[in-house]
């Protein structure tokens, strides 16, 4: 039996509501995982990340064997005695990252520069694989080939069926019992390469997939083909994580093609810029129209922050650049993110996401709208 399963529990057109089974605890979808690159969301620690509700982490294999190294990591009994987190994680590959350093790329895998000390650094499949298993995460990704959009066709050919292969070589190193492997269909916003790359890398038996390759640039209009032509090729019964993707909207556009989980910096990068997530709009802090407002940032939100102070003390912390600014921003954009994620799963259980969907975007479009989501 694999470690990690997904139960379906209501659908609303290929709107999906489950939950997510790991060895560290449930978690229902659709979820939001905030990103803790270095085993750390910015700015935050795990109590404010219980407070919030967040139910799951992502953590990057690419920073984590550079600095302080895997098997330092599994001395310390693994991300989750290492960070203090008693709740399911998920490790990216770092293909992404590795990719944006240009590396060196052959059938054997990548070769870069460590944005460390500059060293010279190899990652194959199989070490990508190994390092997953002693960081000890619960769900773990394949290594892949990521390219920026656009890219020509034949690119995006090459680069997918390489990952294929890598993929097949990451399942054959694969030894970890209690660590469910995820595979990852690319193919840039090519509809054909998308149902290939998907239709092949679940023919593999994995037991979940990332859909990666996408926010890259391209318009949201062709990301959303791009997921309806992927859907029609991946089974319907294990989970489907949209990589890298965490602006409201494209979520939303995503949940509404099947997607059930989701990861992003968005929301938390935003924040230490004085961004602002809000069910009636976004808006940057730093404003001077700010500078008296009494309000809290957003009037709907039962989070920590915004249940204390107001907008007129936190624009003061970021004008005087204070590091409370970015971490009290930070909760509350993921309090945001979190609360859509529960939102939305609402919907798709009472057989009412198109109207989730309609108020959704009222309520974006006007900051006076009356009303909850649902």
């Amino acid at each position: 039996m694999t470690p990690v399963s997904w139960t379906p529990e209501a659908t609303d057109g290929p709107a999906r509501a489950g939950t997510l089974h790991t060895p560290h605890g449930d978690v229902p979808t659709p979820v939001f995982m905030p990103v803790g690159t270095r085993a750390s969301v910015k700015g935050l620690d795990a109590a404010d990340l219980e407070g919030i509700g967040t139910t799951m982490v992502l953590a990057n294999t690419y920073h984590l064997m550079l600095r302080p190294g895997s098997d330092l990591i599994h001395r310390m009994g693994g991300l989750h005695g290492f960070m203090s987190w008693r709740r399911p994680v998920l490790t990216d590959s770092g293909g992404y990252q590795v990719f944006s350093l240009d590396p060196r790329i052959t059938e054997e895998g990548a070769v870069f520069r460590s944005v460390y000390d500059g060293s010279e650094v190899s990652l194959t499949p199989e070490q990508a694989v190994r390092h997953q298993e002693r960081l000890g995460a619960d769900v773990a990704m394949v290594l892949d080939i990521c390219l920026g959009l656009p890219s020509a066709l034949s690119e995006l050919e090459e680069a997918m069926e390489r990952t294929l292969r890598w993929s097949e070589r990451s399942l054959a190193a694969h030894r970890r019992p209690d660590q469910a492997l995820f595979g990852i269909v690319q193919g840039g916003v090519s509809p054909g390469l998308r149902r290939a790359s998907a239709a092949a890398t679940a023919a593999l038996g994995f037991p979940g997939f990332g859909i990666g390759g996408l926010s890259v640039g391209e318009p949201a209009s062709e990301r959303n083909l791009a997921l309806e032509a992927t859907m029609t090729e991946l089974p319907t019964g294990r989970p489907r994580y949209l990589m890298g993707v965490g602006d409201p909207q494209g979520i939303v556009d995503a949940i509404a093609r099947g997607v059930d989980m989701f990861d992003c910096v968005w929301p938390t990068r935003l924040a230490r810029h004085g961004k602002v997530l809000g069910r009636r709009g976004d808006y940057n802090l730093r404003a001077a129209a700010f500078a008296t407002d009494e309000r809290p940032l957003d009037p709907d939100c039962e989070c920590s922050v915004c249940g204390r102070y107001t907008r007129s003390y936190l624009r003061h912390l970021l004008r005087v650049r204070e590091t409370s600014s970015g971490r009290l921003i930070s909760i509350h954009n993921l309090a945001y993110v979190t609360g859509l994620m529960n939102a939305a799963r609402r919907a798709i259980v009472a057989g009412d996401f198109s109207g989730f969907c309609r108020r959704f975007a009222e309520l974006r479009v006007s900051r006076e709208a009356p009303g909850p989501l649902i």
